[in-house]
Order: C-alpha cells, then structure tokens, then sequence
C-alpha cells in the first residue's frame, strides 16, 4: 500500500536545490576549463572562472548553513552513523540494491521519519558533506588567490598538488551526483523521489 511521509520541509528543499544548481554550475564550468579547446572553448574561459568562483563562494555559504542547521535541529541524527552492526546492514542493503529491489523485496531499511536515509545513503551522505565537500572547499578557495598563498605557505609545489586534489575531489562529487540520481529512480516509481523534493512528501511501497 502506497504512503505518504512529510520528511523535507520548504527550507531542505530549496537548499537541496539550490546545491544541486551550484554543484552542475561547477562541474559544467570546471570542465570546460580544464578540458575544452581553448580556441573553441564550451565556455569562454574567463566567464567560466567567474562563473566557477562565484558558484564556489555560493555552495560555501550554502554549506555552513547545512552545518548550523544539522548542528541546532534535529535533521543532524540522519548523519550519525552508527558503527554497531554497520558491516551487516551494509551488506542488507548492498544485496537489495543489487538483487532484491529487482525481485521486489521490501527494503531492508525503509523510509520513516526516524530514518530517512538507509545504511549505504548515510555512509555516503556522510562522507560526502563531511569529507568531500570540506577538501573541495580546502582545495579550492586557495585557488582563488592564483596559488599565491598557496605558495607562500607551503612551497611552489603546493598549487600543483592543491589542484590536483581539487580535481580529484571534484570528478568524486560529479561521481557522487551521477548515482545519487540514478538511485532517486528506485523509488515507488522512477520519478517519485524527484518529486518529493518539491512536495515535501516520500511515496513509496518501501
């Protein structure tokens, strides 16, 4: 039987969104920088710099407001892991992501408003706000200087090794994306979850 749970309210959401637009901003704009013809470029280089700096300043603010808010409200419990029997539920999850939810099994771990998030979202979830974003920020507000301070600090070779990690980080953050939304089509129907971003509301079986 079909439910309903009012699990986003009007402000996760538009923050959801709102990091969802400056993080394909970013990795439209870092491609094109990284990897176009510079003389017929996706982007003209200077606008994507902009465009990619500005985008940057922006998912910061977005991102302290993410730490301020999951450290006041209750949404932070979502994000706490814990290690007691993590191995096993990961291994429930795994096996329904990789054959159950093809047979129709009912989820190992479905959605409640106690938790919203299943043992391999959580982990994920988790090491993407509070590893991932954090080092793509590290890495890349020194950049904004022209390496400057970078190498003022640390030494010529730092700019070298500082944008590579934040290359590296960032072709994990578009990783993480790609599949974050191919998993949003597992839900009661392929766009349920996409639509419960803009409800408020998860529907599922599940």
């Amino acid at each position: 039987m079909e439910n309903k749970l009012y699990l986003y309210p009007g402000l996760i959401r538009v923050w959801h969104l709102l990091n969802a637009l400056l993080i394909i901003i970013l990795i439209i704009s870092g491609l094109s920088m990284q990897y176009s013809d510079p003389l017929n470029p996706l982007i003209r280089f200077d606008l994507a710099v902009n465009m990619h700096n500005i985008a940057g300043l922006i998912l910061i603010f977005n991102y302290l407001l993410f730490i301020i808010a999951n450290t006041i409200s209750k949404n932070g419990k979502h994000y706490r892991i814990q290690l007691k029997g993590l191995t096993d539920r990961l291994t429930a999850q795994f096996r329904y992501y990789t054959y159950g939810i093809f047979k129709n099994e009912p989820a190992p771990f479905p959605v409640t408003k106690k938790m919203k998030f299943n043992p391999i979202q959580q982990l994920t979830y988790f090491l993407t706000m509070y590893v991932l974003m954090p080092l793509i920020f590290l890495t890349g507000v020194p950049m904004l200087f022209s390496g400057v301070v970078v190498r003022q600090l640390i030494g010529p070779k730092a700019f070298f090794v500082t944008d590579m990690l934040h290359i590296v980080v960032g072709f994990l953050l578009s990783l993480f994306l790609i599949i974050h939304v191919y998993f949003c089509t597992f839900g009661a129907k392929p766009y349920s979850n996409f639509k419960s971003i803009v409800t408020g509301y998860h529907e599922g079986n599940h």
